[in-house]
């Protein structure tokens, strides 16, 4: 095929003439379709790769919706068992723990010590965790908590294991011989001292009995004390374990030693007037780590529920307080 050729008008003898191009003219002529073709190139290229993700970030996408998938599989998993664990804590603190006497483990206790934030920054920081991070602090959360539960539930086997020795130390019957209970004279709570005519706290129950009737341990234990106390008079003292201590005044006599382990309804001394009393009678405390409480709720041995209720409505006599 001929190649064409150009022609171009001479102004003045007004003829047509041919154009001869030279060797520069085509090597520039080159140039411009090179660099257009190249430009081309250049916006189609930022198109597709802007327009049409690349295999390569297909395949990251891919792993990408799988890894969030697979997080919130993962997550909701991690909720169910807080959930699962969250009912065994509250059973563990209000019935397992109540029923065995044990105190509930403070909340601060079972989450533990949060582990310091730049832990989880440094996490974060790494390509594309903050998913793992935030995955990992839910794990970490779990971990210390299933093991505060864990080391519950081995001090509940412990402490059913020792159930049987507990309620045999537990103060659990009256300190004198009392089944009709005309011998309740006053209870706990806040009562009018019979010497200077206030109101005062009495810390125990005072039982009302000639001088020489028997005192009888409420609880196995072992005698604390044994002697002289101010205000309490002749006084015994005795540890019951697992927090237990029950006190004895106004002693005529004791009749056992410091040190001497005794048991339930073993006699341990006799009724007597001695220390700041108003007559003969045996005033009668529970402490139970360190704090006095309401004997009257430890007569379960020695009463039944329509004795309890008698029991009750007698202690709350306010005017009869002997010590």
């Amino acid at each position: 095929m001929a190649r064409k050729s150009h022609f171009n008008i001479n102004p003045d003898t007004l003829e047509m003439e041919r154009v001869e191009h030279g060797f520069v003219y085509w090597l520039r002529r080159a140039g411009w379709y090179i660099l257009g073709g190249i430009c081309l190139g250049i916006v189609f290229f930022y198109i597709f790769f802007s327009f049409f993700p690349s295999p390569k970030e297909r395949q990251l996408m891919s792993e990408k919706q799988s890894l969030e998938a697979q997080y919130e599989l993962l997550s909701k998993r991690c909720e169910s068992m807080q959930l699962v664990l969250s009912d065994l804590q509250q059973r563990d603190d209000n019935l397992y723990r109540v029923i065995l006497g044990a105190d509930p483990i403070p909340m601060s206790s079972r989450k533990g010590i949060n582990l310091n934030a730049d832990y989880y920054d440094n996490i974060s920081r790494l390509a594309n965790t903050q998913l793992a991070a935030d995955l990992t602090r839910k794990v970490d959360l779990l971990e210390k908590q299933t093991y505060v539960q864990a080391k519950s539930y081995e001090e509940i086997i412990e402490l059913a294991k020792t159930r049987e020795i507990r309620m045999e130390n537990i103060p659990a019957i009256q300190p004198v011989l009392n089944k009709d209970l005309t011998r309740v004279a006053s209870g706990y709570g806040v009562r009018i001292d019979p010497v200077y005519h206030v109101p005062k706290f009495h810390a125990g129950m005072d039982f009302t009995a000639p001088t020489g009737t028997e005192v009888y341990a409420t609880g196995n234990g072992k005698v604390k004390f044994v002697g002289w106390r101010q205000g309490y008079g002749n006084t015994v003292v005795i540890d019951h374990g697992f927090g237990y201590e029950t006190l004895y005044a106004h002693l005529f006599q004791s009749l056992v030693r410091e040190g001497q382990t005794v048991k339930r309804s073993d006699i341990i001394a006799l009724v007597g007037n001695s220390g700041k009393s108003t007559g003969p009678h045996l005033h009668y405390e529970v402490h139970f780590q360190g704090h006095h409480i309401d004997p009257r709720n430890y007569y379960f041995y020695d009463l039944d529920p329509e004795q309890y209720d008698r029991m009750v409505q007698l202690s709350n006599n306010y005017g009869d307080m002997m010590d």
